[in-house]
């Protein structure tokens, strides 16, 4: 019997909609963020601002959303070098990934995330990885996340679900879902309160949200946003 979520929740626009999305499937949520040494701490803010709005403008939703845990992993980020951990430029390394790949991250955070839910009585571990605006990212492959359910069900003899409600979805389409499961509301909020600038610029309030609209983080989220206009605003189904 599922007991519930406990959503992997960062503050930024993927994560979000996947908190709105576990909001409507599961009758308790629960949120986790990850401290792992980021260069700025605005999507730490942002997540409190997330939630105060949605506890504000979706009383449904309240009244599922549970407690918000913040784990410690900058020891973690000390080891797992990169631009997202220390000034370095945003670049393509020499292995071929994006230098804002912290090696590993997504699968920390998920063994973390299932040590909690256990504890917790949650059954549910909600991501936002996505494969179709793939960013270069190898542990953001449902095959990589298989694996490491399949790990973690094998480690702990526990029944957890790894739920990735965006893993086909364009950035597009993530709008979309945004406005399927909340409306104008959630759009605005995304707009208005979520962050995914890599450089943690809040100084601009662009028609996508807040960013430098430099980095790679925010071309994506500008580029899925303007193709979700282009398609005249198209709901997905919640």
């Amino acid at each position: 019997m599922n007991q519930g979520a406990l959503v992997l929740f960062s503050g930024g626009q993927d994560s979000t909609a996947c908190l709105a999305w576990a909001l409507e499937r599961h009758a308790r949520v629960e949120t986790v963020g990850f401290d792992y040494g980021q260069r700025h701490g605005v999507e730490m803010q942002a997540r409190q601002a997330v939630r105060a709005r949605l506890v504000h403008e979706f009383p449904d939703w309240a009244a599922r959303l549970g407690e918000d845990h913040v784990l410690d992993l900058r020891g973690f980020g000390a080891v797992a070098d990169s631009a997202l951990t220390a000034d370095r430029a945003i670049e393509i390394t020499d292995r071929g990934l994006p230098s804002t790949f912290v090696p590993g991250r997504n699968l920390v955070f998920f063994i973390y995330a299932a040590a909690l839910a256990d504890r917790r009585g949650l059954t549910a571990l909600v991501g936002g990885m996505c494969e179709t605006d793939f960013s270069g990212y190898p542990d953001c492959r449902r095959e990589t996340l298989d694996a490491l359910q399949q790990a973690l069900r094998l480690g702990m003899e526990r029944d957890l679900i790894l739920e990735t409600p965006l893993m086909a979805l364009t950035k597009a389409q993530t709008w979309g879902l945004a406005k399927g499961l909340g409306g104008e509301r959630l759009v605005a909020i995304t707009i208005e309160e979520t962050h995914t600038c890599y450089r943690g610029d809040r100084g601009t309030l662009h028609p996508w949200g807040y960013g430098c609209g430099a980095c790679p983080a925010c071309e994506l989220r500008q580029r899925g946003f303007e193709g979700w206009l282009g398609d005249g605003r198209p709901e997905l189904a919640a």
